[in-house]
């Protein structure tokens, strides 16, 4: 009796231990299946070029500007020819990439914010509106929660990188004696330490690489390029300094090819790290910029710091547009569209290509179905949006406006009302803009009209 028992006891042991161990094989085999899965999700890069006019690359069809880096990333991409963001400026444009809303809804909602806590001094408020992005989603903060690391480098309006939820970056604010020196303190507000980025240096963003190449991460590369001041390196000017081009387009298009190697570097180092197969790469501009080959404005400030009449601060189609690229190994079949795409839409279809849901209060939809079949006319069938600044003699970052736009697929149309002026323009026959046709065709002026007076009620997005 004493023998069975000791015999059965001796087997309940063994099962347990066996029991044991298979439960833990199975939850390391579980741990070990999280890790691979985490590990598998893509990086994101998204570059954005800064007062890069859509014109001004290699396959926008521009021979006369160098820009093979970006030329080849296209030849590897889906390429939308007629991607629009919402301003003529950077800071919103730049915030709509982030937090997926547009300056229609977002700046209304940071004046809520303000109205519900009792803010009251102009003072207090602008300090308010430089930290209140970090009251709204984001979109480093939704990739956060699915295991991401996010590095911010370049342009940055919003004090500092941890407002956009970024984990790691380079603008960190600045400080009180900062403000009493203006010129010191704009350069902060625009960037700060992150504006070093690609001009003087890429240790940061390949330090960042180096320390979580392990994980997924998502890169925000916003170099101050092609932006003023026009001073590249003597080795991307040269390229252009034996053509007949003006020299105002001599140095913008230096600037251009600046950018453009940088983006080559930061492609080439992830190579090395043998990470590009599992990297998705976006490219977007801020705002435009018109810089012709002929056209000189080293002699005009307004123009030299802005483009020419259709570029930066001005109400024009090009102030708007840009070419948006979507670029992932086997994944993405390269290809174009001309389909109307918002820039809205780039956290949207960041999020649906890392397998997210993307919050209520982004306002994009997903690229995805347009790429996966590029021969169905899809994409949004206009595109409505309000310019509050336009260029200025007395004042280079602007004066306040109320303006309105729509881009259709035929049409390019502007209602100004601060200087009552409207101007339309046949998009099929003149993209740059050259013929106002308001007066040939009225009735459908007022179509826009009405259009934009419907919006304005609910200025979201239009499918």
């Amino acid at each position: 009796m004493q023998k069975a028992t000791l015999c059965s006891l001796l087997l309940f042991l063994a099962m347990k231990k066996i029991l044991i161990c298979c439960m833990a094989l199975g939850l390391f085999s579980q741990c070990k299946s999280e890790v691979q899965k985490t590990a598998t999700k893509p990086n994101v890069v998204l570059l954005v070029g800064d007062d890069q006019g859509y014109p001004y690359f290699g396959f926008m069809g521009a021979d006369f500007v160098q820009t093979p880096h970006m030329d080849r990333l296209a030849d590897q991409s889906f390429v939308f020819t007629q991607g629009y963001v919402p301003q003529n400026h950077c800071r919103p444009s730049l915030a709509t990439l982030i937090t997926g809303q547009t300056p229609t809804v977002y700046e209304p909602a940071v004046e809520q914010l303000i109205q519900d806590r009792g803010i009251d001094t102009p003072k207090d408020k602008q300090e308010f509106r430089f930290q209140a992005m970090q009251y709204f989603n984001s979109l480093p903060k939704v990739l956060a929660d699915a295991g991401y690391v996010s590095f911010q480098g370049g342009k940055w309006w919003e004090f500092h990188y941890k407002n956009g939820g970024f984990t790691h970056g380079m603008t960190e604010g600045w400080t009180p004696e900062d403000r009493k020196n203006g010129s010191k303190w704009f350069k902060q507000f625009m960037g700060g330490q992150g504006l070093e980025l690609a001009r003087a240096t890429m240790e940061p963003v390949y330090d960042f690489i180096d320390e979580h190449e392990k994980e997924p991460f998502f890169i925000w590369y916003a170099p101050e390029l092609p932006h003023y001041p026009f001073d590249a390196p003597d080795r991307y000017y040269n390229m252009y300094k034996n053509t007949d081009f003006s020299e105002s387009a001599k140095r913008y298009y230096a600037n251009c090819t600046w950018f453009d190697e940088g983006v080559g570097e930061l492609k080439a180092y992830l190579g090395e790290k043998q990470l590009l197969d599992n990297t998705i790469f976006i490219y977007v501009n801020d705002n435009g910029w018109e810089q012709g080959p002929y056209q000189e404005f080293r002699n005009d400030s307004l123009r030299w710091h802005n483009g020419g009449d259709k570029g930066k601060l001005s109400v024009y189609d090009q102030s708007f547009r840009t070419p948006i690229l979507f670029s992932w190994p086997k994944h993405i079949k390269p290809g174009s569209s001309e389909a109307l795409v918002h820039s809205a839409d780039i956290p949207s279809t960041i999020l649906d290509l890392v397998g997210l849901e993307q919050p209520q209060s982004f306002e994009g939809q997903t690229l995805r179905p347009i790429w996966e079949n590029p021969s169905v006319t899809i994409g949004r069938s206009k595109i409505i949006g309000k310019a509050t600044q336009m260029r200025d003699e007395a004042d280079m970052m602007g004066k306040k406006i109320e303006a309105y736009w729509v881009r259709d697929q035929d049409w390019f149309f502007r209602w100004n009302l601060t200087l009552d002026e409207k101007a339309l323009f046949d998009m099929k026959n003149d993209p740059n803009n050259d013929y106002d046709l308001v007066q040939k065709y009225p009735e459908r002026v007022e179509e826009y009209i009405e259009t934009i007076e419907n919006w304005k009620k609910n200025p979201t997005l239009v499918d």
